[in-house]
């Protein structure tokens, strides 16, 4: 994942923090507009049910300004393996965007 946001949302990355009680692992991606994006792996992390920490978000989105990058961007991805989910299509609430599967099969909305 922090190569895929690195070479597709031009995000930098820290250096892995490693916690050896817990097995933490973890990176803070950091985005040009100032949002930050932690991604990070335990080995207990539940896939399903409610106790413990739990896997993974289902949907995030970024802006990447305008809907010449939208469709640049969502090409760029179809191009090298990623399924596109949907559009590039203005949406029913006016937003111009598209949806790609991400790596870890997340979906990621890429918006003007």
């Amino acid at each position: 994942m922090r190569t895929f946001f690195m070479q597709y949302f031009q995000a930098s990355s820290n250096e892995m923090y490693r916690n050896p009680r817990t097995g933490l692992c973890s990176y803070f991606l950091s985005f040009t507009d100032g949002a930050r994006l932690e991604i990070m792996y335990r080995p207990d992390i539940a896939t399903s049910g409610s106790e413990g920490p739990r896997a993974g978000y289902t949907h995030i989105s970024f802006s990447v300004g305008g809907k010449e990058q939208v469709d640049e961007l969502t090409e760029t991805l179809r191009n090298d393996g990623y399924r596109v989910v949907s559009g590039p299509r203005t949406t029913g609430d006016g937003y111009y965007e598209s949806c790609i599967e991400g790596p870890e099969g997340c979906l990621i909305e890429i918006a003007e």
